[in-house]
């Protein structure tokens, strides 16, 4: 089994070139709820959807998010009723949130619901949240709190960010099967995605991290950061944020002592030495994913990291 902590675009990127390229069924996956918000009564889990949508040959191409081709009739008419339409719902997607909603409403844990959502959408590898639990991602901006899709959708990730915190992941339980999937792995991948307020939230999780620290599988992470800049996203001001330089170095920082290998960009070869120094093992590739090949070849390379071959 091969465990993938994941959560965003790029992870769903690189997860559909392992996919693609190894038996699914390897496959667990680790999917960030922080993100998690209620939209119109509905539960939408964006981080999940991503990776599904990826994984099931729905994932917009264009956007990165949400179903390709989809439309935005329904979101239209809630905006016409009064209603926010600045989280953008399509009408396909609209029909995930509502199946899941209905589950969990049903009784069905967030793990059950997200199990049997990507089996109807023929999804073979396991996907799971980090925890069954309430865990959001809150920012703290000049103006106060805000939820992350607030600060990154709404407000366009705009505000000043002065702290990250991660409601309600102290009394957090991590998705059943979790600890033992970790400690059973032969490998853990840590996918190129946002260090702070995709993986964080992950982490943030009681037992998460200790179980990584202890496993005999090696772990390996993609860095989100070319040069001095994330490949999307807030990843760089949220590092900041926290004091740090915007820098492939920094992601293995947050990630030690238990990361063994970081997968950095051919741009930050230079940043081996560095990493090295920390107890990193720097292995060099393109990490850009603009087309299938370039999945697929991201995917050898982390393979190749932890000594899997295809």
């Amino acid at each position: 089994m091969i465990v993938a902590l994941a959560g965003g675009t790029g992870a769903a990127k690189l997860l559909r070139g392992l996919a693609g390229i190894v038996d699914p069924e390897r496959l667990l996956i680790v999917g960030n709820t922080g993100d998690d918000l209620e939209c119109w009564g509905l539960h939408v889990s964006p981080d999940l959807d991503s990776v599904m949508y990826a994984l099931a040959g729905l994932l917009d191409p264009v956007k990165g998010w949400g179903v390709r081709d989809d439309t935005f009739h329904g979101r239209a008419a809630m905006g016409r009723l009064g209603r926010d339409t600045w989280f953008g719902l399509g009408d396909r997607d609209l029909a995930t949130h509502l199946a899941r909603t209905e589950l969990l409403r049903g009784g069905a844990s967030l793990s059950e619901a997200t199990r049997g959502l990507a089996a109807a959408l023929g999804v073979r590898a396991r996907l799971c949240p980090m925890s069954d639990d309430r865990v959001r991602t809150r920012i703290l901006t000049p103006d106060g709190w805000l939820g992350f899709q607030e600060f990154f959708v709404r407000e366009k990730a705009c505000p000043e960010v002065r702290a990250v915190a991660y409601e309600g992941a102290d009394a957090a339980r991590p998705a059943p099967g979790l600890l033992d999937g970790i400690g059973q792995a032969e490998a853990i991948i840590v996918c190129c995605s946002n260090p702070v307020t995709s993986i964080g939230p992950i982490l943030a999780v009681p037992g998460i991290t200790g179980a990584l620290a202890t496993t005999p599988a090696p772990v390996v992470a993609v860095s989100p950061i070319v040069g001095d800049a994330p490949v999307s996203g807030p990843a760089g001001k949220l590092l900041a944020a926290r004091g740090l330089a915007v820098s492939a170095v920094s992601v293995a920082a947050l990630y030690t002592p238990w990361l063994d290998a970081l997968v950095v960009d051919r741009r930050d070869a230079g940043l081996g030495a560095e990493l090295a120094a920390r107890g990193v093992r720097p292995i060099v590739a393109d990490t850009v994913m603009t087309d299938a090949a370039a999945e697929a070849g991201l995917a050898r390379a982390v393979l190749d990291a932890v000594g899997l071959a295809p």
